[in-house]
């Protein structure tokens, strides 16, 4: 627990794995329910207590009620805040007492029913965006709140319609708000048990929601607008092969073209719907394959949904393009090396090479997001990247092969 007069409340700047800085919205400077003697609290970044300046001290219990537990005891002085190390959810239990007597006060069970709980993503990423979102709706459902949720207007604009029941705003209109709890989701430091209640890299980038959140992990699509009518008439794949770093990207020389060539002689259009036709970074460059048409762009999402949803499958990386196949109800065969299965939502088309080094992502050790040459275990050795590169286009076209078999897609 923190007890500190002086503390400023809702600072929101926490380091994630990586080690850059990401922001959060503002929350209340002072609790937004009122127990007794004008002492205040809320679960906003934790169960956070503030007594009055009025000469008196309280004897503040609190709770796990799931764990039947006591976490925190402390005689609080006036005009202190005393706030829980635990910041994601917890099902709280606030006692105050007088502290000579030990006389009960006041008592406050954690329950969000009919109560606004603000959910703050601080990502502008796409993938996070998406593997935490769903989750959001499950604690909806869990506990009864009102959902405020924080995400970039880019992203609420694909979901706003398909959940109704929650309302969308920016980080910015934050300090407007007045919630009964508020939740950050977010990767945060190795080793911080603060913030999350286990790191990402055991359980998977999306199912850290749950674990923040307090709600079951299994994996849940979120919901897109699939409504608008087919655009192309002939069958056709969908590909993105960028990523934020070489180590995502399938660096085997010539695969792509290869898988393209294969898919084309069994009769599929192959569109590259990455954002950037190349992508030029200090010392090299990806660019489309050979083969593939040209539908990159920075296109709004919806109209990426639009085309995603009538195509046969996707073809991708552990990036966010993959995350959105998964969110339009394509198969999606993913190709990474980087990341161990366990990091994304499952597919039975998972390509990776177990013989070669192997995710280094989910290995523990710092992985600077901001390099995009990072190879921590290989850097300046032959064997950098090879945890893609040894992925060879044959195992990717089996894996392709056996999926066109599920679907009837045999060469006639």
């Amino acid at each position: 627990m923190i007890t500190d007069n002086e503390r400023p409340a809702g600072a929101g700047e926490k380091a994630p794995a990586g080690g850059m800085q990401i922001f959060f919205g503002k929350i209340p400077a002072t609790g937004t329910q009122e127990a007794v003697d004008g002492i205040r609290f809320d679960f906003n970044d934790g169960l956070r207590v503030f007594t009055p300046d009025n000469g008196k001290n309280y004897l503040l219990r609190f709770n796990d009620l799931d764990t039947k537990s006591l976490l925190y005891e402390i005689v609080a002085p006036p005009n202190a805040t005393v706030v829980s190390l635990k910041k994601y959810y917890v099902n709280f239990r606030l006692v105050i007492s007088e502290p000579e007597t030990d006389k009960l006060l006041f008592m406050h069970d954690f329950n969000a029913k009919d109560q606004p709980v603000m959910i703050q993503f601080p990502v502008h990423t796409l993938g996070d965006s998406i593997g935490w979102f769903s989750y959001v709706e499950r604690f909806q459902e869990k506990t009864g709140c009102k959902i405020v949720c924080v995400v970039a207007p880019w992203f609420s604009e694909i979901v706003k319609k398909q959940y109704p029941s929650m309302r969308f705003i920016t980080r910015e209109e934050c300090e407007k708000e007045s919630p009964y709890a508020c939740y950050k989701i977010g990767l945060f430091e190795i080793g911080d048990t603060d913030c999350q209640p286990v790191d990402h890299r055991y359980v998977g980038l999306h199912r850290l929601a749950a674990h923040i959140l307090g709600v079951d992990d299994a994996d849940i699509p979120p919901r897109f607008d699939l409504s608008a009518p087919r655009k192309i008439k002939e069958k056709y794949v969908c590909i993105a092969v960028q990523s934020t770093n070489m180590a995502k990207c399938w660096n085997h020389p010539g695969g792509w073209e290869e898988v393209v060539a294969f898919l084309k002689k069994r009769g599929y259009r192959v569109l590259c719907i990455d954002r950037d036709r190349l992508c030029r970074v200090p010392g090299g460059n990806v660019r489309i394959p050979d083969g593939a048409e040209d539908f990159t762009g920075d296109k709004p999402l919806q109209e990426r949904i639009d085309l995603l949803k009538d195509a046969d499958f996707f073809i991708g990386l552990s990036s966010g393009l993959s995350w959105l196949a998964w969110g339009c109800r394509i198969p999606v065969v993913m190709i990474s090396g980087f990341t161990k299965p366990v990091n994304e939502f499952y597919t039975p088309y998972r390509i990776i090479n177990r013989n070669v080094c192997n995710g280094c992502w989910n290995d523990f050790k710092e992985f600077d997001l901001s390099d995009f040459w990072q190879c921590p275990r290989h850097a300046g050795t032959m064997r950098r990247f090879e945890c893609g590169a040894m992925i060879t286009p044959e195992y990717v076209i089996a894996n392709i092969e056996q999926f066109l078999l599920t679907i009837g897609g045999k060469e006639k």
